[in-house]
């Protein structure tokens, strides 16, 4: 089975939960024998054609603006697909995206699209890209072969609003990775941000609105905590928004940039607590990471973090400052603890993995199936 992958900027190491997604879930795919083609865009790729892990990753170009970038590439990847790499599956990665399947069906392709978010919901986007995201949601579910969903709440309201097509609508979620090396120590930390073991709160994701660093913010100066806040992460597009916040650093507030591999995973290991303050998720692959890691997390209330599964005490009411400051001020006083090993075997990569592929395989018309048993 031959499978390409459009709709996201590329792997690996890319910042985006897209990304995160695609860099967990197509390696585990070639592991299995499938033939992975990833088309990413050229300012976020440093060479024009590469391999991952088996996955073969093709850089197409792309615009780097925010309302023409996906949109514009998306179609460009779509030709390049049709034309160069010839899939027996075109996976197409969010719902702006999805504004493309129909032409993807008229050019003949088996379609899978991951629904990776209700995008429309984000504060970023104004009222005519909110519509249009909402249009590709539709034309995702209406003319996709199939429509992979990663939050469970997501899932069953699409399934209820397209009742019609509901039999094509499957939950699949996000993973965890399998937990941090245990052999990891502290010398991993980034040594110019000066922090020690369990001083420090963390946040990690895209300086953008939705995500609720700015209450975060707001919540650390009310509260009484002895603790550093430390936000890792940049914008994609520097903008107002950004500049404002990251215009908040002091000796307590750090904006530590992105970082990556052990930077990054000691960055979670070390941390007091893991706050998500999102006012918009698919399913945060980063508190799975931070809960994989062994730290407690603090989130927003909203549908797709409460889908993690969380004690009570973990969540507190989305734009809240207030409540926010009062759980920071009173960490000890929570109960913040889960089963790890429960939670880990409930958000597994290997098994996504396998419910993706099998998933595409009964999507394949069977005739070309069949002449894949033969060959091999």
């Amino acid at each position: 089975m031959k499978v390409c992958a459009v709709g996201l900027r590329g792997i690996p190491d890319v910042m985006g939960g897209i990304e995160s997604h695609c860099q967990q879930l197509y390696p585990r795919m070639v592991s299995e024998g499938v033939a992975i083609t990833v088309i990413g865009r050229s300012p976020y790729l440093s060479k024009r054609e590469s391999t991952y892990h088996g996955v073969k990753i093709r850089s197409v170009w792309a615009i780097k603006n925010k309302f023409l970038e996906t949109i514009l590439h998306t179609f460009l990847a779509i030709l390049y697909a049709r034309f160069v790499v010839k899939p027996d599956i075109l996976h197409i990665h969010g719902i702006g995206p999805a504004l493309y399947t129909p032409l993807a069906k008229l050019l003949g392709f088996t379609v899978i699209v991951t629904h990776h978010g209700a995008d429309y919901d984000r504060q970023k986007w104004n009222s005519f890209a909110k519509g249009m995201l909402k249009l590709g949601e539709s034309m995702a579910v209406r003319f996709a072969d199939k429509t992979l969903v990663v939050g469970r709440s997501l899932t069953y309201k699409l399934k209820r609003r397209f009742s019609k097509h509901a039999s094509r609508i499957f939950f699949i979620p996000n993973g965890a990775l399998t937990g941090v090396d245990a052999s990891l120590g502290i010398s991993k930390l980034p040594k110019e941000l000066g922090l020690k073991e369990g001083n420090y709160i963390l946040t990690v994701g895209r300086l953008v609105p939705e995500k609720g660093f700015h209450d975060l913010i707001d919540a650390y100066r009310k509260c009484d905590s002895r603790y550093k806040l430390v936000i890792v992460g940049n914008a994609d597009h520097e903008d107002e928004y950004s500049m404002r916040l990251i215009s908040q650093r002091s000796a307590n507030v750090i904006f530590a940039d992105r970082r990556q591999g052990d930077e990054l995973q000691a960055l979670y290991k070390f941390a007091r607590v893991f706050v998500l303050p999102s006012y918009h998720e698919g399913l945060p692959i980063v508190a799975l990471e931070a809960i994989s890691a062994g730290t407690d997390v603090l989130a927003s209330d909203i549908d797709p973090n409460t889908d993690i599964g969380l004690p009570s005490d973990c969540y507190f009411p989305v734009g809240d400052v207030a409540a926010l400051a009062d759980k920071l001020s009173h960490l000890d006083r929570q109960n913040l603890k889960l089963d790890k090993d429960v939670f880990l075997a409930r958000f597994n990569w290997d098994e996504i993995a396998l419910d993706t592929r099998q998933l595409m395989e009964k999507t394949l018309p069977s005739q070309k199936v069949q002449r894949q048993t033969v060959k091999e």
